[in-house]
């Protein structure tokens, strides 16, 4: 019997990015459906009833929720083809650290550049560079956060580049400049078919968080 995938998402998260990039990168056919987060599905609601989040994966009509979590388990679900985490019980571990890491301090970091205004902005900023510092501390000289080969830690990432024009332009502030391997490793990335299909254009999170902005009252 074929696998009946589907993934609830919504187009401009960085979270259901996450999902999508790893099936992409398994090979995996699945059938996705766009959330409006304003109008919630009984679907969405039935099958992630803690949290009432996307993204969910519905794998045979049992749901996967939270991100990296979903690609933990597509990872160990579709063994045949590109493992994603490293096969050392440590190194494992250390991958998890930092995805771990980038969810609790990036996104919030993120979050107030575009939401905020004077000093708490700045503060994101100041945060957000921070936060990307250590990242490329970790990356160090290796091509991907794994070593050779794209992976868990990779798509962790990977996913918030696709909003770093919006940061840098509500921000006025440069990535690049701040931290060049790091905006080489993501350029690196984006060269992957998985990445570059998955993530929307720059311009059109931009329009979308400009959208946010006028919505929070924010301009």
């Amino acid at each position: 019997m074929a696998d009946e995938v589907i993934l609830l998402d919504f187009w401009a998260s960085m979270f259901g990015m996450r999902a999508r990039v790893a099936l992409a990168e398994k090979g995996v056919k699945y059938e996705y459906r766009e959330e409006d987060l304003r109008n919630k599905s009984p679907l969405l609601l039935q099958m992630n009833p803690v949290h009432k989040k996307i993204p969910v994966l519905i794998h045979n009509g049992k749901p996967v929720c939270e991100s990296l979590i979903i690609v933990q388990y597509v990872d160990e679900v579709w063994r045949d083809k590109a493992p994603l985490l490293p096969s050392d019980p440590y190194l494992r571990a250390r991958s998890r650290f930092w995805a771990d890491f980038i969810d609790k301090k990036l996104y919030d970091a993120g979050r107030k550049i575009w939401a905020t205004k004077g000093e708490e902005q700045e503060a994101g900023k100041k945060e957000f560079i921070e936060v990307l510092k250590q990242l490329e501390g970790e990356l160090g000289n290796k091509p991907y956060f794994e070593g050779e080969s794209f992976g868990f830690l990779d798509i962790a990432l990977i996913t918030f580049y696709s909003w770093f024009y919006a940061f840098e332009t509500c921000g006025n502030f440069s990535t690049e400049a701040e931290c060049p391997k790091l905006i080489a490793w993501a350029k690196r990335c984006m060269q992957k078919e998985s990445v570059s299909k998955t993530l929307p254009d720059k311009n059109k999170i931009y329009e979308f968080v400009l959208g946010m902005k006028k919505m929070f009252g924010v301009e």
